[in-house]
């Protein structure tokens, strides 16, 4: 069976999960591993499963939205600051962006592991389809783009299992309606939201249809989207400064 928590990693290009006491997965260090990493890029965009499915858009693309992954638990950490601030009445242009300290404070259930997807498939997997369905929105993975990826996939060192998951979720055809199916809670669609947003930069009308979509789909308030993207601009601009 595929490990859903590490293949999310695969595809965010963040550090690899350590382990605390009781063999409990450490994610304060794991989030300030990846958000102390924002700026350096250091095997993340080469690294990353989703850097390399949107690796034929433009540079700055590549050089903002996938030097900010820093792993599973940071995509929680940005999702929960981003509903904290919502909650809190702050005003998105202003709002404080996530930092490593906040990781002690982060509710667990904006940890994709804390519960799984409606459908009951592990919500880790439901996070990589939302990004996948994202990165397709605009048409460029066509069927000869996908071989070339397969291609450079396959040269990656993965395991069979994982290379056979990612192959599966490239050729799959994933709509809006099913990525907003699979959540299951108010922080879980936060996070399917989110985790569509960093994967593309907006600026084609396929794309940003598809995040209209997904809103709609899973009915989030507009100030709530305001405050997800801000958190993705918050990140892009601590990349750029780094």
């Amino acid at each position: 069976m595929i490990d859903a928590k590490s293949l999310l990693d695969q595809f965010l290009g963040g550090p690899a999960q350590t382990r605390g006491m009781q063999g409990q997965t450490n994610f304060g260090d794991l989030a300030k591993r990846g958000l102390d990493s924002l700026g350096g890029g250091k095997g993340l965009a080469v690294g990353g499963l989703l850097g390399l499915i949107a690796g034929n858009k433009s540079a700055r693309k590549m050089a903002g939205n996938v030097a900010m992954y820093g792993g599973a638990a940071a995509l929680g950490l940005l999702a929960w600051r981003a509903y904290r601030n919502y909650q809190d009445g702050q005003t998105p242009a202003t709002a404080p962006a996530a930092q490593p300290r906040d990781m002690a404070q982060v509710d667990p259930r904006y940890l994709p592991a804390s519960a799984p997807a409606r459908n009951g498939q592990p919500f880790e997997l439901a996070l990589i389809q939302a990004m996948v369905a994202a990165a397709k929105a605009d048409g460029h993975l066509d069927a000869q783009e996908q071989q070339r990826l397969f291609g450079e996939i396959e040269r990656m060192g993965l395991t069979a299992e994982t290379k056979a998951a990612v192959f599966d979720l490239l050729s799959q055809s994933i709509s809006v309606d099913a990525v907003a199916a699979s959540a299951g809670s108010p922080e879980q669609g936060a996070e399917l939201y989110l985790a569509s947003r960093i994967a593309i930069d907006p600026d084609h009308p396929a794309e940003k249809a598809h995040l209209a979509a997904l809103v709609q789909k899973l009915k989030l308030p507009a100030d709530l989207v305001a405050h997800l993207d801000r958190q993705v601009e918050a990140a892009l601009s601590q990349a750029r400064a780094a």
